[in-house]
């Protein structure tokens, strides 16, 4: 649930059709294609070294919690005042001149952005305990990588059958529930901080 509310793939759809506009159908498809490999490359190394690589850098798992939920309580502020400032418009009038968009935005910031780098890192290191617990993490994210595939290769009709309106609507509601989600990664940061 927290990949599926950090990625949005229905509230992306919308934004792909803006970025994609003017392209051949088949052109589109293989940007997506590109995008989602990208992005699962990046979620799955940022799973299993994100961790060493915070400890060689000295930052605790507790504080990357608490600055996971200040950046995913920044996103879903932005997602129910519907502020899709996920770049720059310099860099979007960028992406729209040049050929290939799938590494960014797509890939970064959009699809794997800071908020699904610290879910990532944050739910990885909450589930090694269990048996093939970071892997099921993985499994996760991937699934709702798949689903934001399809969401991308079926944006047309998505954006026609919901309309507006009823992306605003479901972008609106995962952003309420993506802020409660971020006040629980603080709150666990800061518990764990306090404890010792």
């Amino acid at each position: 649930m927290t990949f599926l509310v950090v990625m949005d793939p229905i509230g992306l759809a919308p934004v792909f059709l803006g970025l994609a506009a003017g392209r051949p159908p088949r052109e589109q498809v293989e940007i997506a294609r590109r995008a989602v490999l990208i992005a699962a490359l990046l979620l799955v190394l940022f799973a299993l070294f994100g961790e060493p690589l915070l400890r060689y850098l000295g930052i605790r798992l507790e504080a990357f919690r608490i600055a996971g939920g200040l950046l995913l309580l920044k996103i879903a502020v932005d997602m129910v005042f519907a502020h899709r400032e996920r770049e720059t418009p310099e860099e979007e009038a960028e992406a729209r001149l040049r050929g290939d968009i799938s590494v960014f935005p797509l890939a970064i910031p959009l699809l794997v952005g800071p908020g699904a780098m610290a879910s990532v890192l944050v739910l990885t290191g909450e589930a090694r305990p269990l048996p093939l617990g970071a892997w099921i993490v993985i499994g996760a994210g991937l699934l709702v990588l798949f689903i934001a595939y399809l969401a991308l290769v079926l944006s047309r009709w998505i954006a026609r059958a919901l309309g507006r309106t009823g992306v605003n609507v479901i972008t609106r509601v995962l952003g309420i529930l993506l802020a409660a989600l971020a006040v629980e990664f603080m709150v666990d940061g800061l518990l764990g901080v306090l404890r010792a």
